[in-house]
């Protein structure tokens, strides 16, 4: 067991460094006016950047989507690197490959205009452009694939390390699920607990509440009026 799970650690590296990667090879591909055309990577469309089509210089303005995607994606894999040594980084490796894989599934599985607005990402120097398609590229389909994947051994790391430690301490510590399973019991029991106040005991309270606002609203404004009164009698003295 402890092999496959050392086996899965190494996966889930090797495909957040694979995702990692493929950020920066083409993503998507815009076409302009129905012939000019040029091919975008992830990193461009994240962090924005000069570049040319044809003769035109060209600004490619930040997409909030990848970029998002990106630096959580970014960080996943600096915790599954880490995680060799501090095995709590474990959970904020799997959910950071959780994250960035279900959000970049959702932007691959979607019309691209609606993640990728060509209109308002470029902006020409010299001639006005018009976007009449936008594609997604083969590459950003191995890039979702990659994030599914790096998700899938970071889970799956995190779940088979938790049973070597539970196997280990002879059943001192209980497994995850066991965990997640106390805590939803005890707080049904908690929530049993709570006295609900009565109907009369909520609108005494909130109509008391009301009229302390309205008082220290009175109070502030009058300040205010005397202060703002008193700056300008001493401008006019000057």
């Amino acid at each position: 067991m402890k092999t496959l799970n050392r086996i899965c650690q190494v996966l889930c590296i090797v495909f957040g460094l694979g995702a990692l990667a493929l950020f920066f090879f083409n993503f998507a591909n815009i076409t302009f006016d129905g012939k000019k055309a040029t091919d975008l990577a992830g990193s461009v469309l994240a962090f924005g950047a000069n570049t040319k089509i044809g003769d035109t210089a060209v600004t490619m303005l930040k997409s909030g989507h990848l970029l998002f995607c990106l630096l959580v994606t970014a960080f996943g894999f600096v915790m599954s690197i880490f995680s060799f040594k501090k095995k709590g980084l474990r959970y904020a490796t799997s959910l950071f490959s959780v994250v960035a894989a279900v959000y970049m599934l959702v932007i691959r599985l979607s019309n691209p205009e609606n993640f990728i607005n060509a209109n308002a990402k470029i902006k020409s120097s010299k001639e006005i452009l018009s976007a009449t398609s936008v594609k997604f590229s083969c590459l950003a389909t191995y890039l979702t694939v990659a994030l599914v994947l790096f998700a899938a051994f970071a889970i799956a790391y995190l779940l088979i390390d938790d049973k070597i430690e539970v196997l280990e301490s002879k059943g001192a510590k209980k497994t995850i699920f066991a965990r997640i399973g106390l805590f939803f019991r005890d707080y049904k029991s908690e929530v049993k607990k709570i006295v609900w106040p009565s109907f009369r005991d909520v609108a005494k309270n909130t109509l008391i509440v009301l009229i302390m606002c309205l008082l220290v609203g009175a109070l502030i404004w009058l300040l205010d009026w005397g202060l703002g009164s008193l700056i300008k009698v001493i401008l006019n003295v000057k």
